[in-house]
């Protein structure tokens, strides 16, 4: 094979370390830009908040208007005390000898009522550093308990472990047996008995909040009833109701529960409305709900019929270049100071160049979002489109990757409530006109019409989507079926309720 020589031309992207840093802004919240511009303002000596800079030249302005005023005031007081220091000083000392010669105070007394008044004032005032809470969550309430509860060494271990195996309900899933080797694998000496856990238990059950350590539905029911008052209307019956008759409860018509269970109407009604008081997650009420808050990148208002959007700034600091260590770069100087400037500078320009690609490439995007979506801004979920991230990209002439990376973590404000950018695009569902309707309308049309349904006759899957197909929505029942469970709804039989057993 002979040897040649060919020359070849051809394109390749790069990733730069400038490159890089647009890609990375570009897929940032608004709280995570706000925190890596506050990285950039502390590493970066060449970049400056403008806010700060124009704050603190009023600030020092403010200062030298207060000093001289505060001169003059000083001097015109000075003038005035001299004037009026002399008759002043001859009045005291009258008013004094008189007051002298008139009372003659008790000393103790004036103590006593001094101590008192102290005592007062402190007691009026609550030192909030010596307010110590107990209570912070639902396993912390039930130890503050079991510290209160007299336990021998080996009850209060057991007790512990007991504790350890709550879930956030405050029930107790795992198995005893296997919470009883969990318990022997921790070394002890003598190996404990189920029945010695199982009284743990029993003691364990009789805390606060009523239902705790139970081991399934019926056991925290029958644990909140037996803490009820004896002389508690319908007590018997809803225990019979629990022990017997509990999962026919939400299937069976009143008139075979009432058949079954051999009962009075009255009877079942009451035992029925006493029951569904009881709290089947006891440890709800002692969660630690830790809140998690939402910063919308863009909001998106109606003003004079025309849909606006606006970029949520105001949490970033506004950058400039300091112009001080700027005039300070020497273009022939090649010292390492010199280079530290300069390598700065440039990072500066850059950084600042690509936060503004990435504002203007996310206020685009949220534009041609609202505008291909306008119906779902005015009537809500029920009239979204099908929109997926080619019909941005062909709009926009950018690359799906791009527009993937700007409505990742990002939040838009509208008056429907506050929904992620991704929210927004939905696959496509046929209609009998041979057109498309989303999938985010289906499911809201879908949870209207459970809404709607009477609840002793839910709609069943195939009365669902005959009611879709009168829409002009072609789905298959399994469709159906998979929205339903995908909004967390149960079947038609689980969502039957009798309104004449209430």
């Amino acid at each position: 094979m002979k040897q040649s020589l060919q020359l070849k031309i051809s394109q390749q992207l790069t990733m730069t370390p400038q490159l890089q840093q647009a890609i990375k802004l570009l897929q940032l919240s608004t709280l995570e830009l706000s925190q890596e511009i506050t990285d950039q303002l502390y590493s970066n000596p060449l970049l400056e908040d403008t806010n700060e800079v124009d704050n603190a030249g009023q600030t020092e302005g403010h200062a030298e208007i207060t000093e001289n005023e505060n001169t003059i005031n000083d001097q015109k007081l000075e003038i005035f005390d001299d004037q009026i220091t002399d008759t002043k000083t001859t009045e005291q000392a009258t008013e004094n000898m008189e007051w002298d010669n008139t009372f003659d105070f008790d000393t103790q007394s004036l103590g006593n009522t001094v101590s008192s008044n102290n005592l007062s004032n402190s007691k009026s005032e609550l030192n909030l550093d010596q307010v110590y809470q107990v209570t912070q969550s639902l396993k912390d309430h039930i130890l503050w308990q079991l510290n209160l509860t007299p336990f021998g060494p080996d009850d209060h271990s057991i007790a512990e472990t007991l504790t350890d195996a709550l879930d956030d309900d405050g029930l107790l899933k795992a198995n005893i047996t296997d919470i009883f080797d969990l318990h022997s694998s921790k070394g002890d000496e003598e190996d404990t008995f189920e029945s010695e856990i199982l009284a743990v238990l029993k003691r364990l059950q009789q805390f606060d909040p009523p239902g705790v350590f139970a081991r399934n539905l019926k056991e925290c029911l029958i644990i909140q009833l037996d803490q009820l008052a004896v002389t508690t209307p319908f007590l018997n019956e809803a225990k019979t109701l629990v022990n017997q008759f509990l999962e026919d409860i939400g299937k069976l018509t009143s008139e075979k529960l009432l058949k079954k269970t051999q009962i009075s109407m009255t009877q079942l009604k009451g035992a029925i409305n006493l029951i569904r008081s009881l709290n089947p997650h006891p440890g709800e009420s002692l969660q630690e709900n830790i809140a998690e808050y939402i910063t919308p990148d863009a909001y998106v208002t109606k003003i004079s019929n025309t849909w606006r959007v606006r970029l949520n700034n105001e949490h970033n600091p506004k950058l400039r270049i300091n112009e001080t260590y700027k005039n300070l770069i020497k273009q022939s100087d090649n010292s390492q100071e010199n280079m530290y400037l300069k390598n700065s500078l440039a990072e500066a320009k850059w950084f600042i160049k690509s936060l503004e690609s990435r504002n203007e490439t996310l206020l685009r995007v949220v534009n041609c979002i609202v505008e291909l979506q306008e119906d779902f801004f005015e009537f809500g979920p029920v009239s979204m489109k099908p929109m997926i991230l080619s019909d941005i990209s062909e709009r926009l002439e950018l690359h799906e990757s791009t527009i993937s990376r700007v409505t990742t973590a990002k939040y838009l404000a509208t008056p429907q409530g506050i929904y992620e950018l991704k929210y927004f695009f939905s696959s496509h569902v046929a209609t009998a006109s041979g057109g498309e309707c989303s999938s985010t309308a289906v499911s809201a049309i879908l949870k209207e019409l459970i809404n709607a349904e009477i609840p002793h006759k839910p709609l069943s899957d195939n009365k669902l989507t005959e009611l879709l197909q009168e829409q002009g929505i072609n789905i298959a029942r399994r469709t159906v079926a998979k929205y339903r469970e995908a909004l967390s709804i149960p079947s038609s039989s689980e969502r039957k309720r009798f309104d004449n057993v209430i």
